[in-house]
């Protein structure tokens, strides 16, 4: 049975520096799935009206609070000592977000005392997996 861990976090979407709006977005970390974390939009705050979750890397979020981290879609980079910037790449273009430091710290602190870094890979079950996908071949 997997574990979630959720924080709620306040962020600052940078509009047009310096202009922000504050978002309080979520945190997300479920153990079924060790590798990712997601980064959860209310539905009262997106376009569409519509959840917005976007996943990526637990190791790009550690890296990202260390120094610039991230190719494609989500960048990750400290901006200070309290700081962190995430910036989102999407067709639509690019969201620039701002949360405290100690707060993806401490998210982070959390997923690694459910899942410890490099124990990953005993939770995916790849092979019960393959052995689902390749039966009857």
């Amino acid at each position: 049975m997997s574990k979630v861990i959720t924080r709620t976090v306040q962020a600052q979407l940078i509009t047009r520096p310096p202009a922000t709006r504050p978002l309080t977005p979520a945190l997300r970390y479920d153990t079924g799935d060790p590798l990712a974390v997601r980064l959860v939009f209310p539905a009262e705050i997106s376009l569409d009206g519509e959840e917005v979750a976007w996943a990526f890397s637990r190791d790009l979020l550690a890296e990202g609070l260390l120094g610039p981290a991230g190719e494609g879609d989500v960048h990750i980079c400290p901006c200070g000592q309290q700081r962190t910037v995430i910036e989102l790449h999407a067709g639509e273009g690019v969201a620039v977000l701002e949360f405290p430091a100690a707060d993806l710290r401490d998210f982070l602190r959390r997923t690694y005392e459910a899942v410890p870094p490099g124990a990953e890979g005993a939770l995916l079950h790849l092979e019960e997996g393959l052995d689902a996908l390749l039966r009857g071949v």
